[in-house]
């Protein structure tokens, strides 16, 4: 357990931090599901507009540090794959 004044901050900090990194990871997956569940019912129209809407949501969590960059840019290159390969 935290005992001085500067640890017991940052485990509040740290609280803070786990929220938000939390919360913003839950949206990027909500995102990513609609796209799979897009690709799944076989609408490529839905799928194509899942994915852009998708991508920055995507790109915005590697700037706020919740995915890293080869990361994110290897997920969207999967997901653009699959939904090009829709009929």
């Amino acid at each position: 357990m935290a005992n001085s004044p500067q640890a017991k901050k940052r485990a509040r900090q740290n609280e803070k931090r786990y929220a938000v990194n939390k919360a913003r990871l839950s949206r990027i997956r909500t995102y990513l599901r609609k796209v799979e569940e897009a690709i799944a019912s076989g609408d490529k129209e839905a799928a194509t507009a899942a994915l852009r809407a998708a991508q920055p949501e995507l790109m915005r969590g590697v700037t706020k540090g919740i995915f890293h960059k080869n990361t994110a840019s290897r997920k969207m290159s999967r997901l653009a794959a699959r939904v090009k390969a829709v009929s």
